[in-house]
């Protein structure tokens, strides 16, 4: 009956050493208060200098979506006051942003695509931090004045899975481009969803509601299913114009609900005009061939799998996914492995292992040691089913790949001698099966099989076992 329209506004903080307009360092985690100076404190009489790597990162950023990047934009000055904004101001780009009209390409797992369009993605300045402790409210600035790229997407988006999938992407293309570390639990990676519905069918956008402060891809999910059951009973209930308003309302992880925050402000509000202290910025023509060079972005690089590799376009999107993944990936290859095997290896084996923090980024076994542990595979030095138990032991208790083959006396027998020895004692013993297999009854032949992997403790190789009884019991 109702379709979904939302748009996307995500703040990524960009990973400069400095803040956007000053010196001060932009680590995470120091001191309360301790990484200020009286610019991104605005103190009077200091004045910001722009930070030329931000206009770097951000031409990266605009190279990336296929934007339209402007070599001469401007900043605004956006007033509003909160304790943890010193200025009561905040230095933005809304009239002549570096990036207008982008797109990025979301894949769904049927193998068909959609292209999200992007209004903006300008430079702004963050804000600090208010700490709730009990009845008091602390204010860290640590953060006042650390460079934002304020992604803006279109209301093309339908669903909560199409947002999903759409943060995936741009926190993927963030991270291939080491422009952030997007981090949603560190904060440099916010995600503001503006929500509304409207009868099927129907081209006009109705209220819109933004929901702020959701740090999961999860929890944004659940936030969207959420409000949009909120406006939907409204509207069926006939209160849409009394309860649906444009304000910006909270979601409660606990409750699984959105509450008010505040109402929404318009442009007026803010009183925004240009930013006297500074000076318009411009990337010149050298620059803008400098900072465009941009490396193989997720999609290049699924594209390739699929070329290279005889990939499925699914399983090269998995393993594109991340940064940490192909790369990890891409260094299993290295160890001249089978793209199939890497994969299963990779994406079932190890990442099926992995319990609470652990993850690829921290991975007790490294790429190359994974890789060698397929290579072991292939040359048939351990079956598949031994290599599970090594993976289990290096997992626990670290070392290398054929010293945990020794250890746990895995290694595959492929002496003809032996495996001969082992199925004439089988075959010796078993003599009316033997007769029945000669009968016609061909299932018998894994019992036989069996028998000789049983006794050879599944050390014997498989391949040789089967070659060898065949030619005994045919």
């Amino acid at each position: 009956m109702f379709e979904v329209v939302i748009g996307l506004e995500v703040h990524v903080q960009l990973n400069t050493k400095t803040k956007l307009f000053c010196s001060c360092p932009t680590s995470f985690n120091h001191r309360q208060n301790t990484n200020t100076c009286p610019t991104c404190l605005a103190l009077p009489g200091a004045l910001p200098v722009l930070n030329k790597e931000v206009l770097h990162k951000s031409v990266m950023f605009g190279t990336a979506i296929e934007a339209t990047i402007n070599q001469t934009s401007y900043f605004d000055r956006k007033s509003y006051f909160y304790p943890d904004s010193p200025s009561a101001y905040q230095i933005t780009q809304l009239y002549t942003p570096i990036v207008e009209h982008g797109k990025l390409r979301i894949d769904f797992e049927d193998g068909t695509h959609k292209i999200i369009r992007i209004n903006r993605a300008h430079i702004e300045a963050d804000a600090g931090k208010n700490i709730h402790d009990g009845p008091i409210s602390k204010v860290d600035l640590n953060r006042a004045g650390t460079p934002l790229l304020e992604i803006v997407s279109e209301p093309d988006l339908r669903s909560a899975e199409e947002v999903t999938l759409y943060l995936k992407k741009l926190h993927s293309i963030i991270r291939y481009l080491d422009i952030g570390d997007a981090n949603m639990q560190e904060g440099s990676f916010r995600v503001d969803v503006n929500v509304s519905i409207r009868p099927k069918g129907d081209e006009k956008l109705y209220t819109r509601v933004e929901i702020k402060n959701i740090n999961s891809f999860k929890f944004i999910q659940k936030a969207i299913e959420v409000e949009v059951q909120r406006q939907s009973e409204a509207w069926e209930d006939g209160v849409y114009d009394d309860e649906i308003v444009q304000e910006t309302r909270l979601f409660d992880q606990v409750k699984l609900e959105t509450r008010s925050m505040r109402g929404k402000e318009e442009a007026a509000d803010y009183r925004y005009f240009p930013e006297p202290d500074l000076l318009k910025a411009v990337v010149s023509d050298e620059m803008m061939e400098e900072f465009s060079k941009i490396p193989e972005l997720p999609d290049e690089k699924m594209e390739r799998f699929v070329k290279d590799y005889g990939m499925s376009e699914y399983n090269a999107m998995v393993v594109t996914s991340s940064l940490e993944m192909a790369h990890f990936f891409e260094r299993m290859m290295e160890e001249g492995i089978s793209a199939k095997n890497a994969l299963t290896w990779l994406t079932v084996e190890l990442q099926g292992r992995f319990k609470g923090e652990v993850n690829i980024s921290n991975s007790p076994i490294d790429a190359k040691k994974l890789g060698f542990l397929v290579k072991r595979i292939e040359d048939g030095t351990i079956s598949g089913k031994a290599a599970k138990e090594v993976l289990d032991y290096l997992l626990e208790k670290g070392g290398e790949v054929d010293d945990a083959i020794d250890t746990l006396g895995l290694k595959q027998v492929s002496d003809t001698g032996a495996i001969e020895a082992i199925c004439d004692a089988i075959i010796n013993a078993n003599q009316d099966k033997v007769a029945e297999y000669k009968s016609g009854k061909d299932k018998l032949f894994g019992f036989f099989v069996g028998q000789v992997m049983k006794e050879s403790k599944g050390s014997a190789n498989p391949a040789t076992v089967n070659e060898i009884l065949k030619a005994k019991l045919g």
